[in-house]
């Protein structure tokens, strides 16, 4: 899977799952491909969420939420990803 389908699958899921203002999506593995653990195929995303939902609970709740959203995706496509949302 390329970088684009993958941006474009982890969009759509977390858009259907929860309720979102806005959402932007970045590939950050560039930063990562001198580190010895890189693997080929495995992405370093940052995610930008406004969410009304998401800002109701804790950072450690809604950040389990949208690992729970995208389980498929971190077992098979995403190394990393980071989480900001307001």
């Amino acid at each position: 899977m390329n970088i684009n389908e993958l941006i474009a699958i982890v969009k759509n899921k977390l858009e259907s799952k929860i309720s979102v203002e806005n959402i932007i999506i970045q590939d950050k593995s560039f930063l990562h491909k001198s580190h010895k653990n890189h693997q080929d195929g495995k992405y370093h995303l940052k995610l930008f969420i406004k969410s009304k939902e998401l800002s109701n609970f804790t950072k450690l709740e809604a950040t389990k939420k949208i690992y729970n959203i995208l389980d498929e995706e971190m077992k098979k496509e995403i190394h990393s990803i980071q989480i900001s949302i307001n």
